[in-house]
């Protein structure tokens, strides 16, 4: 759809100039910014440097467009090249980084940023060594410049031992590491996204807490955190090593930065002294190159092989795109192009993405792993797209440092892998709510996390399934449902489009069998339907297209392209009028909004009661279909509790980072053209199951009765 938008555009430039146009070339961008796409083809087009585009489901599968020659250009951070650069594609794609995102403020730096040490100038230091028992001031935990990179470097110097003791997760051995070396501290932030295990951590190596505003929360905001308060811990509160940027030393002692002039601080420079990796020492003026320990690259914008002469032509392209968004101020600038008003977009001469990491020491920052070197998190599925989604997660993941490393192994069931996991052949695999009971008393299995949904789903991520009528409806039970037209969240495998009206009709004796709801209302739209049913009669497939043949490719489809899809889409297609009843979860229901969803607002709507009467949507305790488990990761109850907490870690700190930016990676939503792999789409994050969780039995009562399984 998006290319054939441009290119009715790009013929109306080259009919109304009557000139030939230049290669048009294709950025592939994450299906979420296909709106800001649009604009950015539309604004390009009318200056006469028109663009195209592609939507990718996500920045991973862009990077893998590019390398297939699918598309010409993605935008990357360096934790994108490394992807790009470990691809199995990237022999023959021929990656290279041609432009790069710099600052104003130092268009001509090499480096997005250096990482530096920082001593007092007097300090009785001569190597590496003569770190142990210092007190040490750090940006916060898990950032580059003030764990990552010293971690990594220190490690290799053999200065930080014990990193890899298999008794303790990844990011416990870094903390021991750390607490060992250092005397004291300032560590700011979530040492691990599990609210019980981030205590545990911190009031068991509280030394590196203990040079903090405030020690005993040891979280953000704190004067003595980030790459200023890094300094401040130096300068002020008794560090005697800072770990941080060289841009922010220079600006803490009021030295020139790039174009900026000097700024006088009340700071003296020449009482520190840069701290080398050789144990040299470096003064800290403007004239005087600091000695550094590792630095990030930019981000840039990465072609293929296919281009490699076309080089000038797409820096050009992505300086005038720079230049354009920035005077328009467009939301695809900042999204698209990941330029702020900071940066600009600079051409450079072509690298591949892995020299482009080596030449800053990069490349062991991200590949550092602090667990047990043989101890991968071994994640069991059981069919080709989860086994698929897994290896995108599992190499994603290590590139944006969550730990432990996942690896996927693929049995024929889940029994199978229940048996994995039970077995040691397998550390994680995720069932349904329903299947939890039976692995514990089978496979003695663990529950460790679990799906969550937002509004609108009780304290242990149950979604209600409810039935939804318009406001002013006659219709006041089940049994006025029949011969009408309905509209459905999903089909078979959806709890509140399927499996829960069908029970409810069944309950009510207006059905005999689950199957005979095809017979029970005239026609509807539950996409997943057999697309000659009736199922799909009113489906609508991509309406925001302007091809035919794209809304029927895309009618009943299980994913976003049709509109009717989803818990929201049911909602449309009852707003719509098409359907006089939606079965949706309540989570669809409570989460609208009207200004994005086009589903009408709650208020529009009121639930239809299984035993009759109708209610407003508030009062669903007693009127829903039934509670639909959420999806459960479990691991073995055989692992002692240090292994069992590694595994949670891991698995949250990659949930909580691609929750947040489902751009870089889509880790809830469909996948290719599959609903609900590994996870349940409509998930939003995970999160920790601990001793509070009883519902195993009545779901999987829930699971006996709908039929779920």
């Amino acid at each position: 759809m998006l290319d054939r938008y441009v290119l009715l555009l790009i013929f109306a430039v080259a009919a109304t100039s009557g000139t030939s146009q230049p290669r048009v070339f294709t950025m592939c961008i994450p299906e979420i910014y296909s709106k800001e796409c649009v604009k950015m083809m539309e604004d390009s087009v009318s200056k006469g440097f028109p663009i195209s585009c592609i939507s990718g489901r996500d920045r991973y599968d862009c990077i893998e467009r590019v390398g297939r020659k699918e598309a010409d250009i993605v935008a990357v951070d360096p934790e994108d090249m490394y992807l790009a650069a470990k691809n199995k594609l990237a022999e023959t794609a021929g990656y290279n980084v041609v432009e790069q995102v710099r600052t104003k403020e130092e268009p001509e730096a090499i480096y997005r940023y250096e990482a530096v040490a920082v001593i007092h100038k007097d300090l009785n230091i001569n190597n590496v060594q003569g770190l142990k028992g210092l007190k040490s001031c750090h940006t916060g935990v898990g950032r580059n410049v003030g764990y990552k990179i010293p971690i990594t470097k220190l490690t290799a110097m053999e200065v930080l031992t014990d990193i890899n003791n298999p008794e303790y997760s990844a990011r416990e051995n870094e903390l021991r590491a750390l607490s060992t070396l250092f005397d004291k501290g300032c560590l700011v932030g979530r040492w691990s996204p599990d609210p019980a295990i981030n205590q545990r951590l911190k009031e068991t190596y509280s030394n590196m807490c203990a040079l903090c505003e405030r020690p005993d929360v040891c979280d953000y905001p704190d004067i003595y955190s980030g790459y200023e308060g890094a300094l401040r811990c130096l300068a002020h509160n008794g560090g005697d090593v800072a770990w941080t940027k060289v841009i922010y030393v220079k600006r803490f002692f009021g030295l020139p930065v790039g174009i900026t002039p000097a700024v006088p601080t009340p700071e003296n420079p020449a009482d520190f002294r840069y701290f080398c990796p050789d144990g040299s020492k470096v003064p800290i003026d403007a004239n005087t190159k600091p000695c550094t320990w590792a630095a990030r690259p930019w981000q840039g914008y990465m072609t293929n092989g296919a281009d490699a002469n076309n080089a000038e032509a797409i820096q050009r392209e992505l300086t005038q795109l720079g230049q354009l968004g920035e005077n328009e101020k467009a939301d695809w600038w900042s999204d698209l192009l990941l330029l702020n008003e900071k940066t600009l977009a600079v051409a450079a001469p072509p690298v591949s993405p892995e020299e482009h990491l080596k030449s800053a020491k990069y490349m062991d920052v991200i590949e550092r792993n602090s667990g047990a070197p043989e101890r991968d998190a071994r994640w069991c599925v059981w069919n080709e797209q989860a086994l698929n989604k897994c290896r995108s997660l599992a190499r994603a993941a290590f590139s944006r440092d969550a730990r432990p490393r996942f690896d996927c192994i693929l049995e024929k069931d889940e029994a199978a892998c229940l048996k994995a996991v039970r077995d040691n052949g397998a550390d994680i695999t995720v069932l349904d709510g329903g299947s939890v009971k039976l692995a514990i008393n089978d496979y003695n299995a663990q529950p460790i996390v679990a799906e969550t949904y937002g509004e609108g789903s009780t304290k242990f991520s149950e979604r209600p399934a409810v039935a939804v009528i318009k406001s002013g409806s006659s219709i006041n039970g089940l049994d006025d449902l029949r011969g009408k037209p309905s509209c459905h969240s999903g089909f078979v495998g959806d709890f509140a489009g399927y499996y829960a009206p069908a029970h409810a009709l069944k309950q009510k004796g207006l059905i005999n069998e689950p199957s005979e709801i095809n017979s029970f209302f005239s026609k509807s739209c539950a996409p997943g339907a057999p697309l000659n049913s009736k199922f799909c009669e009113l489906c609508v497939g991509n309406i925001k297209s302007d091809d035919d043949q794209t809304k029927e490719a895309t009618k009943c489809r299980p994913t976003n392209a049709e509109y009717y899809n989803g818990g929201k889409g049911a909602l449309r297609c009852l707003k719509d009028g098409k359907g006089d009843v939606a079965f949706v979860p309540l989570t669809a229901l409570q989460q609208l909004d009207k200004e994005k969803d086009g589903a009408g607002k709650p208020e529009d709507y009121v639930l239809l009661c299984p035993n009759g009467g109708q209610v407003s949507i508030h009062e669903w305790e007693h009127c829903n279909l039934g509670l639909e488990p959420p999806r459960v990761i479990v691991s073995s109850a055989g692992k002692g509790p240090n292994a069992l907490e590694e595994l949670k870690h891991g698995i949250l700190a990659a949930s909580t980072l691609y929750s947040e930016n489902p751009d870089l990676l889509r880790l809830f939503g469909a996948w290719g053209d599959k609903p609900n792999v590994l996870f349940k789409d409509d998930a939003k994050e995970l999160m920790s199951v601990d001793n509070s969780w009883d519902k195993w039995n009545s779901w999987a009562d829930i699971q006996q009765q709908y039929g779920t399984h």
